[in-house]
């Protein structure tokens, strides 16, 4: 008789090889490590109270689902960033995560200034140690991994350029590209264009956050002024059926993770999530995680949330 305790769903979905293209490092740690670190820094958080600690770090049954909310569990993330050891940790552990679950390929994208702000960290030291750890975590579980470094549109922009001259000096060490993350509904980003323009001359890929809680012209900016190369969400490109035609002309590939969306409040039922759509639409759409530590999932879960809730068959 077969295992009572096995999900064969839940098994086919995550035997699937997979690829993740829009997972954010700072949003990947383990609630076992959050919580370790918490006790070993004495940190001011409830880790005593696992409903209290979990609602600061994660998104819980009962919370607003917003994105003043989702981005709020970022400014609790931060602390965590403690000592080289943690990053290190949480970086590896990223990688071991992601190869437990039949991940092939990952781009792991970072962002320095979130690593470095709480313990004033030189930039480029931190910058080292995620590349040095996530470099072995390859090796030893057998994951290819590329790093992406991120910016936020609501912070400055010199913490931007040093953030991209790093990454420009070591694309030999595994870093492929460049994103620009953060509030796109206050925040929209057309002064980071110089900067942008610079990494991708230098060679670097972009790819940058845009029409996730912001319309279809936060899409058209990130193409337009930023020379983005992938978007990163996207689900509004729907709204404007100019900009479909363009990007499905030019093929540009859209990061899409659904649970996010749902959770941050950019759509508001799973079950009419814009996936659906752009992929009747002909788009080149990508299904990713974003924050699983955040959201509580891995990519297995969303692999199965868009076969067996959106109804889109994995060879679609």
């Amino acid at each position: 008789m077969p295992d009572q305790g096995v999900n064969p769903i839940r098994e086919f979905y995550h035997s699937l090889p997979k690829i993740e293209l829009h997972r954010h490092l700072e949003g990947s740690l383990r609630l076992s490590t959050m919580i370790e670190t918490a006790r070993e820094f004495r940190l001011d958080l409830p880790y005593n109270n696992p409903e209290q600690f979990n609602q600061l770090v994660q998104v819980v049954d009962g919370d607003p689902f917003d994105f003043q909310n989702f981005l709020a569990k970022f400014s609790s993330l931060r602390l965590f960033y403690q000592s080289q050891e943690v990053i290190q940790r949480v970086a590896r552990e990223a990688v071991e995560d992601a190869a437990a679950d039949n991940i092939r390929y990952m781009e792991l994208r970072f962002t320095p200034v979130a690593l470095t702000r709480i313990k004033g960290f030189p930039m480029g030291e931190a910058v080292d140690w995620v590349l040095t750890a996530v470099r072995q975590a390859s090796q030893d579980f057998g994951i290819d991994v590329r790093l992406i470094v991120s910016v936020n549109r609501h912070e400055p922009l010199q913490l931007a350029e040093e953030a991209f001259d790093l990454a420009v000096a070591r694309m030999d060490e595994g870093v492929v590209g460049v994103d620009l993350a953060g509030n796109e509904a206050e925040y929209p980003g057309e002064n980071f264009a110089a900067l942008f323009r610079e990494a991708r001359e230098a060679g670097l890929q972009a790819t940058i956050h845009g029409g996730e809680w912001g319309g279809p012209e936060r899409i058209r900016l990130a193409l337009e002024a930023l020379g983005a190369e992938r978007i990163g969400h996207g689900i509004r490109v729907m709204e404007d059926s100019d900009l479909v035609a363009f990007v499905r002309e030019r093929q540009i590939p859209f990061e899409v993770c659904p649970t996010s969306n749902y959770q941050s409040g950019a759509v508001t039922e799973l079950a009419r999530h814009p996936l659906t759509a752009m992929v009747r639409a002909g788009l080149n759409v990508t299904v990713n995680t974003d924050d699983p530590g955040i959201s509580r999932i891995d990519l297995s879960d969303e692999y199965e949330l868009v076969g067996e809730v959106l109804g889109i068959a994995p060879d679609a």
